[in-house]
C-alpha cells in the first residue's frame, strides 16, 4: 500500500521527526497541530476561539493538500490545557464540522509545547481511494 508524507516546512518536523500528515490507501492521519504561523509565531495566544479556528485553518490546508477536504474528517482529537473553555472551543470547531459532525474527543492536559498554546488538535480523514 502506497504511503505519502506530507510536510509543512517546518523546523520541528527534521528535529522530532514528524509529518504534518501520512496518507496511507485511503487514510490521512493528520499530526497534532497547534496556532504557530509558519513564521513560528502563536496565533490567539491564550484566545481558545481563534486557535481553534485557526488550527482547522491549517488542517484543512494540508486535507486539500494531500487529496481531501474537511468534509473527509471522521474524527478530531482537541487535546485543550483549560476545560472550561470548552465552549470557545467548541463554538470553533462546529463552525468547520456543524454538518460534516465527525466524531470528537476534548480532553484536558496539563500542558503543550508552549505556555500560550492551549489547544492542540489532530484529524483523521478517509478518501476514497478510486
Amino acid at each position: 500500500m502506497a504511503r505519502t508524507n506530507y510536510s509543512s516546512g517546518v523546523k520541528w518536523e527534521a528535529l522530532v521527526g514528524y509529518s504534518r500528515a501520512v496518507k496511507v490507501g485511503s487514510l490521512i492521519e493528520v499530526t497534532g497541530t497547534v496556532a504557530v504561523n509558519d513564521n513560528g509565531e502563536i496565533v490567539g495566544e491564550n484566545n481558545a476561539y481563534e486557535q481553534t479556528r485557526f488550527i482547522l485553518q491549517k488542517i484543512e490546508r494540508i486535507l486539500i493538500e494531500a487529496g481531501a477536504g474537511l468534509d473527509s474528517v471522521i474524527r478530531t482529537r482537541m487535546f485543550v490545557t483549560d476545560i472550561s473553555q470548552w465552549q470557545e472551543y467548541g463554538r470553533a470547531h462546529n463552525e468547520f464540522f456543524k454538518i460534516i459532525r465527525p466524531c470528537t474527543s476534548m480532553i484536558e492536559i496539563s500542558r503543550l509545547i508552549s505556555p500560550q498554546c492551549i489547544i492542540e488538535i489532530e484529524a483523521t480523514a478517509v478518501v476514497d481511494e478510486s
